[in-house]
Parts: C-alpha cells; sequence; structure tokens
C-alpha cells in the first residue's frame, strides 16, 4: 500500500524505547536545539516579523530579492562575493537536500555520503527515490573524505560535505573536496556541500573557510537559520550555487522550477531577514560561547582517564568520546540512560567505521553537561 521511499520498518530502536520509558532525562547531553538550552534570546527578537509589508503577497520561486541580498551580505562578511541571483532561498536544509536530488538525480540513481556523519542522509535521499553510497572520513587522516572505490563513484550524480563535519567537528581541506568531486575519473561531480556550523569554530586551531567560493566545478553551498543564529522555528534556508556561468544557469533554472512548485518559506521571515540577521547575532555569540565553555570542561574532566581520548572538535556542537571496546555502545548508552539518567548517542548513529564511540552535545547547561559527563567517564572507566 505504501511506497519503499518510506522504511517498512519504523519500530523505535532499544535507546529511543528506553529514553520514553525513563521519562524525564535529568542529564540529556544530546539536546540539538538551542532553544530548550537556557541560551538568552533578547527580547523584542522577533518584533520584525510583525511588519505590516508581510501582509502582501508577493512569491518568488528563488526568494524575495531583499531577503537573498541579506545573505549575500552574510558571504561579504567572510569575504567571499555571492551574487543575490545565485541564492535560492529554502525552508530547512532538509527542504535544500530535497530540491538538490530533484535537480540533480532520476529515482534509482546514487549520491555520494560521508561516514561518519549525519544519520538523516540516508532518509532524505529514499524520499527522493535516491540510493547513497558511502565515503569514508579517514581517523588516520584527520577525518578527511577519501574518495570512494571506482564502482561507488561510478554514475553518481553529486557528492555531500558537511564542513565542519557533525559529529567529528573536522573541516574539509579544499584539496579533499577536489579530489572527491573527481572520483569518478569524469569531469568534477556537483558537491553539496552543507556548511549550517560554519559560524562555531572551537579553538584557536580552527581553520574556518567557506567552500562556497569554489569555481572548479558546480557547488551547492547550504546555510540556514537553524544553526547560524539558533532559530529552527523560523524555517528559513538557503542554497549558494556556485561554478561556471552556464553550469550554474541551468541548475538556478531546475531550482527555480522546483521552488516554483513549493513557494515553502513564508513571507514574514523573508521581509524580515536583514533585521533577524542582526538582531540574532548575540544568540550565535552565545551559542558559540556555550560549545567553546563545554569543550573546555569535557578537556578536563577526560584529561583524568588516560583510557578515554576525546577527539577534540574544529567547529560545531558536538563532541567525540573514543572508549576502549569492553562494552558494547548499545549496552553502554542504555545502562548510562537507564541507570544514571544521562543521555548519549552511541557512534554507530553516525556511521563510525568501528564500535567504541559516543557523542555528546556541548548545547546543554553547563552544570548538566558536566554532571552527565562526568557519569558517563565513571561508567566507561568502570567497565575497563
Amino acid at each position: 500500500m505504501f511506497s519503499r521511499r518510506v522504511p517498512h520498518d519504523l519500530s523505535p530502536t532499544a535507546w529511543a524505547r528506553a529514553r520514553v520509558a525513563r521519562g524525564t532525562v535529568p542529564y540529556d547531553l544530546t539536546v540539538s536545539n538551542p532553544t530548550v538550552c537556557g541560551i538568552p534570546y533578547p527580547h523584542g527578537l522577533l518584533d520584525p516579523l510583525r511588519d505590516h509589508a508581510a501582509l502582501r503577497y508577493r512569491p518568488d520561486p528563488k526568494g524575495m530579492r531583499s531577503a537573498r541580498d541579506a545573505v549575500a551580505r552574510e558571504y561579504a562578511a567572510r569575504g567571499v562575493p555571492v551574487d543575490p541571483e545565485r541564492i535560492v532561498l529554502t525552508a530547512s536544509s532538509s527542504e535544500s537536500y530535497g530540491f538538490l536530488f530533484k535537480a540533480l538525480c532520476d529515482p534509482g540513481d546514487s549520491v555520494l555520503v560521508p561516514a561518519p556523519s549525519y544519520p538523516l542522509f540516508d532518509h532524505l535521499a529514499s524520499l527522493e527515490g535516491v540510493r547513497v553510497a558511502r565515503f569514508p572520513l579517514e581517523p588516520d587522516d584527520r577525518w578527511q573524505p577519501h574518495p570512494p572505490g571506482p564502482g561507488a563513484a561510478r554514475g553518481a550524480r553529486a557528492a555531500v560535505l558537511v564542513h565542519p563535519n557533525n559529529p567529528t567537528g573536522t573541516w574539509v581541506d579544499p584539496e579533499a573536496a577536489e579530489r572527491l568531486a573527481t572520483c569518478a575519473g569524469t569531469a568534477p561531480m556537483p558537491l553539496i556541500i552543507d556548511e549550517v556550523f560554519i559560524d562555531f569554530p572551537l579553538g584557536s586551531h580552527a581553520h574556518v573557510h567557506t567552500l562556497a567560493a569554489r569555481t572548479a566545478g558546480l557547488s551547492f553551498t547550504l546555510g540556514g537559520l537553524s544553526k547560524s543564529r539558533g532559530l529552527p522555528q523560523l524555517k528559513l534556508s538557503w542554497i549558494v550555487v556556485g561554478g561556471p556561468d552556464a553550469a550554474a544557469a541551468k541548475a538556478l533554472e531546475a531550482l527555480e522550477f522546483i521552488g516554483d512548485s513549493y513557494l515553502s518559506v513564508g513571507t514574514p521571515i523573508q521581509q524580515a531577514l536583514a533585521e533577524i540577521l542582526d538582531r540574532a547575532t548575540p544568540v550565535r555569540d552565545a551559542i558559540l560561547d556555550r560549545c567553546v565553555s563545554n569543550l573546555g570542561r569535557a578537556r578536563e574532566l577526560a584529561a583524568r582517564f588516560p583510557a578515554i581520548e576525546l577527539l577534540v572538535p574544529g567547529g560545531g556542537w558536538s563532541a567525540v568520546v573514543r572508549f576502549p571496546r569492553v562494552v558494547s555502545e548499545e549496552a553502554l548508552v542504555l545502562e548510562l540512560l537507564e541507570r544514571d539518567g544521562v543521555a548519549v548517542h552511541p557512534g554507530y548513529f553516525f556511521d563510525f567505521p568501528s564500535e567504541g564511540y559516543l557523542v555528546l552535545s556541548l548545547l546543554p547547561d553547563p552544570r548538566v553537561f558536566e554532571m552527565g559527563f562526568t557519569r558517563a567517564l565513571d561508567v566507561i572507566s568502570s567497565g575497563m
């Protein structure tokens, strides 16, 4: 009765069932929603949405020009000029992926996706009738992308990069991106470059650079309010189309057709975008401060346990812990949840190459983060 694009088995995992059974989780180190983490949001932040001009509906398949101008200024502030005519607005990064898979792939085609990375890629691709083929982020090479074998690369219609990657927090070297784009041995394949966490460098060692200026081939750089200003509820994201003029024009034509079929971005947020970006800058800064603070405390705590390694990220909202494989990830996260009230993600959620990884959010209240991480370290060390 139902499409194969929807998973046949939608039953919850053992961890998800245990979380529901637990009820309140006092130490939730999986939270990814900044609006529930005690981050301060300025009073009046959303007042620009009340602009009377938003009562007039003026649909534009690529998004209102004033909103695209505001996005272009975000890149200009990084020293990267972007033509607003090469920007397409969407309602979310997930919708951006959907638009791009529609534009680039026919049903049954494949796209290359990194591992470890977002668990959502499989579902987003499947919903468009597209298959995924994975390429590794090599742990012995700073989690840089390594092109897949010829079998996986052959026929792939695009490759996805997350910059910085989630959850490893690693920045993609431009040279590694180009090796991936040409791994099929033909003309460079399009790159979909997810930069939603680019505003959150962690530490002075972070090498912050946008790949939106790439010219070697067709590329689609993603961003949005959800992460860049901690405003997921406002539902506005964007795609920046880069590359040679002729290819970019064809891509924009396709995206404009798709956008015109949905017109999913609300007028009030487009009308208010420039002012919202400005007013929400303190939110972005507070999120970054929270992540930097929690990461610093995590390093101090982990240093007491020589057998446990905190993989220090270069950017993003997550940190990864590697522990000796004396217990399975599944058993460990269930014990932490059921006995200690600590929620952490197992590495297999993100397709890590082996057992022995946990993923922690850096967003929680510092007291919650410290107490939860301390309990996790104690439980791991007691089992060694």
